[in-house]
């Protein structure tokens, strides 16, 4: 008798040991309420608009890659490419001054092993980079043949122009080589950043003498950093019918409500960047997205992807994401109309 007076079981025979992984097999069955697994594109794919005079069409959330190489290793930034991808994007951001080019390296390697350069739009932004900062003609040249070797590609769809931080070139000198890089195949259209709308108007008149045309801008804008746009720029970008990509969408973060502590904070660059946005202003705002994301039944950072795309000439926004989870989180925003209460809320919040 074995244990509690049952009688011990009986040997496992040949045909029992059959039915066993049978049985198993049954069991990994999918359950007949499962979701049903999705076939063709993904959604996304059918969402494209036109990126303004570049002739260009992407998705409405461009994908940044300031952190890869830098805070995201290469297969942590592959897994964020690929889900990317995977619901429907299909425009890259990056710039030759991002990890000392080690993110188009990991961007480059990307397109590489996917195959998936021609379905891409790429844009890189130059004049960053140590070893050719600024945009004189060799140093802009140098640096395009360098992000175009990193990149594995032999064209650039954006090539944006970064005069923000280092001593600007003669617009005229700089837009002459842009035109050689045109003509030789090696770049599509041109973008900038950091251009003053003074700046922008000489650009159109030079335009009218045969340099080519800036048809986009990235210039940091989210709904709490409003003055860097709002002005002369706004109006110069809109008539001239500038396409915005608008860097800085969540404030270093902040606006994607996982930072609400000063206590909290690393000391480090990005920990005084995110304590600088928490204030009365801030806080007042960020409740007002949380609110407004609870009534919508979207992550607060997708309620700031939404204001933006709200916002006129804004074509689509550049974010930089951590995590793949973000990618979803994000995407989220594209797909969100506000209403004009809600953004009204916004902007008393914001005031």
């Amino acid at each position: 008798m074995g244990l509690f007076g049952i009688g011990a079981a009986p040997a496992m025979t040949d045909a029992d040991a059959r039915i066993i992984p049978d049985v198993a097999a049954a069991t990994e069955t999918a359950h007949p309420s499962a979701p049903i697994p999705v076939q063709g594109p993904p959604v996304g794919a059918a969402m494209r608009v036109p990126l303004g005079e570049t002739g260009s069409r992407v998705f409405p959330l461009i994908l940044g890659s300031a952190e890869f190489g830098w805070h995201v290793d290469l297969a942590a930034s592959h897994a964020i490419l690929d889900a990317y991808r995977d619901r429907g994007g299909n425009a890259l951001n990056t710039s030759d001054g991002y990890a000392s080019g080690r993110s188009e390296h990991i961007i480059g390697e990307w397109l590489a092993r996917r195959g998936a350069r021609d379905e891409m739009v790429l844009g890189v932004r130059v004049g960053t980079h140590p070893d050719h900062e600024g945009l004189g003609s060799v140093n802009l040249i140098r640096s395009v043949e360098a992000s175009l070797t990193r990149l594995r590609t032999d064209r650039i769809d954006i090539l944006y122009l970064d005069a923000s931080t280092t001593p600007s070139a003669p617009l005229e000198d700089t837009l002459a080589t842009a035109e050689w890089l045109i003509e030789a195949g090696k770049v599509r259209a041109l973008g900038a950043r950091g251009l003053v709308a003074s700046q922008l108007v000489e650009a159109r008149i030079l335009c009218s003498a045969g340099y080519p045309r800036i048809t986009a801008l990235d210039v940091p804008y989210n709904v709490l950093r409003q003055g860097d746009f709002d002005g002369d720029l706004r109006l110069v970008a809109g008539a001239q019918g500038i396409a915005v990509t608008p860097s800085q969408a969540l404030e270093h973060g902040y606006l994607a409500g996982a930072h609400r502590s000063r206590s909290l904070l690393a000391p480090s660059v990005r920990g005084a960047q995110l304590a600088a946005a928490m204030n009365r202003r801030g806080t007042r705002t960020l409740r007002t997205l949380d609110r407004i994301g609870a009534e919508l039944s979207i992550p607060t950072s997708a309620v700031a992807i939404a204001w933006l795309l709200a916002q006129r000439t804004v074509v689509a926004p550049i974010v930089n994401v951590f995590a793949e989870k973000h990618v979803h989180e994000l995407m989220q925003g594209v797909g969100t109309k506000l209403s004009r209460t809600q953004l009204a809320e916004i902007a008393r919040a914001a005031q």
